[in-house]
């Protein structure tokens, strides 16, 4: 039976593994062969940085995001309306995921899923993973799961 373990550990590329605040969390699943054990990398997430949590990482991305896509000023407008429309001020948006999406459906209306799909690129591509799309998931359905998967991960 496979068996499944997490190691914490951050490579130093001159002297190997250091005892810094940085650190890769590496899950492997281990089988027991007749002629000796197979040991699989299933996947290596990197940890965030000092106190940096995933929703300070998360908002971060939002305003790159949206500032990649409507620059300065469209991202303020954005902003704006979320908080007048949705009652969603942009602080919140980490907590509040599920509101944050309905907003911007209601002001992009089809093209709110291509945003939100480029934000949750870029916070994944920060956090050195792999994206994803699932079938039937939402906006906040990966947020979740990202905090889910994190919760682990404090040191």
């Amino acid at each position: 039976m496979p068996t499944r373990f997490g190691l914490r550990t951050h490579v130093d590329s001159e002297y190997g593994v250091t005892s810094d605040s940085d650190y890769t969390f590496i899950q492997v699943k281990s089988d027991s062969l007749a002629n000796g054990t197979l040991t699989e990398v299933i996947r290596v997430t990197k940890r965030l940085h000092g106190k940096e949590t995933l929703e300070d990482l998360l908002l971060k991305v939002v305003d790159e995001t949206l500032k990649q896509v409507f620059r300065e000023t469209g991202t303020k407008v954005i902003y704006g309306l979320l908080e007048n429309n949705s009652h969603l001020k942009r602080e919140e948006i980490a907590e509040k995921p599920k509101v944050f999406s309905n907003g911007l459906k209601k002001m992009l209306g089809s093209g709110a899923p291509v945003i939100e799909n480029l934000i949750l690129k870029n916070l994944h591509r920060k956090l050195e993973s792999k994206f994803e799309a699932k079938k039937g998931y939402e906006f906040s359905d990966y947020v979740r799961e990202l905090r889910k998967r994190f919760e682990g991960l404090k040191v």
